[in-house]
């Protein structure tokens, strides 16, 4: 320690690759479920301790609480919390069983009549939450929480009662939209890419491309992000790019754009590791510990993406 008393930020080599300078930034700041999350994706981790490390979130009603998801605080379960809980399951291969069918009941009690999920949930306004995630007494459903639950489920076939109105609610939420913001666009692919109802979902998706593109929504020359508009209410530089839609090859947004279009976007990801070893979060800030925590959130989907595209990251 220096005689200051300030005990110096040590760096990882300049010339790291980006997996390892991503390593080091997840250990420096990241919660330990997101610790075990890169160790698993990365470092050949067991998926146990994922699972150990999630059950510090979960609540006796079936949900997800304690800033799992860190725009919203507080210990009560939010279908937000709950989502992320679950991908956090998918991409561990472990989406299923008891664990999954009490979700279900959870994200049953908590749904609207036509079967949608509502962002948050009634109430309960003495915990903090992100002034861009607005708790109300009667939630509206919405397609952002909606739409990546259902298709989720669906993608590790579980099944249940509540499934069949929350995918009535995706088809017509998503059949119906005539215009759309990025954020709306990725919950819809995320359903897409898993419904069961192939043919339907395709075209879905060639319709809602057009819509993306249209409507300028994805960056297509990362370059100038300024030639392109940032949605109302969304933070200054808070554009999305066609990785933000097409998480990979696989996915029915990757035929939105060119092999050009996606080179340039996945250039444009890899560009924008920083000194650190960690991705910046784009959207607003709106405190400390939610900044702190989300940031290798966002690094390790940022490297899953770039793997998936066949991108050497080691």
């Amino acid at each position: 320690m220096a005689e200051t008393g300030v005990f110096p930020s040590p760096s990882p080599p300049p010339a790291a690759s980006p997996l390892f300078r991503a390593e080091h930034f997840v250990w420096l700041t990241a919660r330990v479920l997101e610790q075990r999350l890169f160790a698993h994706h990365f470092l050949n981790g067991g998926a146990d301790p994922v699972e150990t490390a999630l059950d510090a979130y979960v609540n006796e009603d079936g949900g997800y609480g304690h800033a799992l998801e860190p725009d919203l605080r507080g210990p009560v379960s939010r279908p937000l919390h709950t989502a992320y809980a679950l991908r956090v399951l998918d991409s561990i291969g472990r989406c299923g069983g008891r664990r999954v069918e009490r979700v279900c009941r959870y994200l049953t009690s908590v749904s609207t009549a036509d079967g949608a999920l509502p962002a948050v949930g009634p109430g309960r306004r003495e915990y903090p939450a992100a002034p861009f995630v607005p708790i109300v007494d009667e939630p509206p459903g919405d397609l952002l929480a909606t739409g990546p639950v259902v298709g989720l489920l669906h993608r590790n076939e579980v099944w249940h009662a509540w499934l069949f109105r929350a995918t009535d609610f995706c088809w017509q939420r998503i059949e119906s939209l005539d215009a759309s913001h990025p954020y709306e666009v990725e919950a819809a692919v995320a359903f897409l890419d898993s419904a069961p109802d192939r043919p339907r979902a395709r075209a879905a998706a060639d319709r809602l491309g057009r819509l993306v593109r249209a409507q300028r929504l994805a960056v297509l020359d990362p370059p100038r992000p300024q030639d392109w508009p940032v949605a109302p209410g969304y933070a200054p530089a808070e554009h999305h790019f066609p990785h933000d839609f097409a998480r990979g090859p696989g996915s029915l947004a990757r035929a939105w754009f060119t092999d050009e279009e996606m080179a340039r976007s996945l250039d444009f990801l890899a560009g924008r590791q920083q000194e650190d070893g960690g991705w910046p979060v784009t959207w607003r800030q709106w405190a400390p510990a939610p900044a702190l925590e989300t940031r290798p959130m966002v690094t390790i989907e940022a490297l899953r993406t770039l793997r998936a595209h066949g991108r050497v990251i080691g």
